[in-house]
């Protein structure tokens, strides 16, 4: 047996763990979801498919099709924000903050992380709420005559969103720019560029693999998240993994919550194909 076909097996029996763990955790499951996704309800008996019923629905019944559409709209509002605010963060612990302090400085920034998700959501909601923190300044300073709703509002699920995912997208343009060389920047200098066409021209281009991870990972958590949704945002405007929920929990209805899910992994996928540019520079 020569070395090249022992090397090859030598390769397909470290791919083989990580192959079946992927087919018995994910491909099967999801094909499992796809299958019970082409069934019906039948009463409280579920009727297996092939059907495209549940998709039809939910691409018809205004309820459901709105609650793709709050999901797509919250998630595209939540990235774009997150992304204006993270960016010139990262900038500025990158370039402007002395390097001994750098590190308190991201440890700051990922503060956050520490407190669980869940006690999150509902500190946001007594900051948010009617005697709120937010509320009480607002009041006090005279801005407002009388308290105005922001929880159970898009806003409030929007600011608790923003909260978590500008620190998570200042870690990844972070590590972004510090791998930058200072030369592009005084190349850019020296040909006439000011700073402002510096960072427009030649920075941000540059990390634009970095600020591409970070808003694939903002959508891909923001556009599943169920708890922030249900806790700041009420039920007012379900968002989708709401109804997914709503299907599971009250209606038992498990094919339409599963199309439903098959209709999440395919926005997913689709953002994924979006960013896959960029997301292969950064590896690279």
């Amino acid at each position: 047996m020569g070395i090249e076909a022992i090397e090859k097996r030598q390769g397909a029996a470290l791919v083989l763990p990580a192959l079946l763990w992927t087919v018995a955790f994910f491909v099967l499951p999801f094909a499992a979801m796809v299958w019970i996704s082409l069934g019906h309800l039948d009463g409280r008996e579920m009727v297996p498919g092939p059907d495209l019923g549940n998709y039809l629905r939910i691409f018809t019944e205004p309820a459901l099709t709105r609650g793709i559409w709050v999901s797509l709209q919250i998630t595209l509002i939540v990235t774009v924000i997150s992304v204006a605010l993270a960016w010139p963060l990262a900038w500025i612990i990158a370039t402007r903050v002395p390097v001994r302090w750098r590190r308190l400085a991201l440890l700051l920034a990922v503060l956050p992380f520490w407190t669980s998700y869940v006690v999150r959501s509902y500190s946001w909601a007594l900051v948010l709420g009617q005697k709120g923190v937010v509320m009480t300044a607002l009041l006090g300073l005279g801005i407002l005559d009388a308290p105005v709703q922001i929880m159970a509002t898009r806003a409030a699920t929007v600011i608790g969103f923003v909260h978590f995912f500008v620190m998570l997208l200042t870690l990844t343009i972070y590590s972004n720019l510090v791998q930058l060389s200072p030369n592009y920047a005084r190349a850019a200098e020296d040909l006439g560029a000011s700073r402002f066409q510096v960072i427009r021209l030649v920075i941000l281009p540059l990390t634009l693999p970095g600020v591409m991870t970070g808003a694939f990972l903002t959508f891909v958590l923001c556009i599943g998240d169920y708890i922030t949704p249900q806790i700041l945002g009420g039920n007012n405007e379900l968002t989708l993994p709401q109804l997914i929920m709503l299907q599971l929990g009250r209606r038992g209805d498990y094919p339409m919550a599963s199309a439903l899910s098959v209709v999440l992994m395919a926005l997913v996928t689709l953002a994924y194909a979006a960013c896959a540019r960029w997301l292969k520079m950064e590896r690279v």
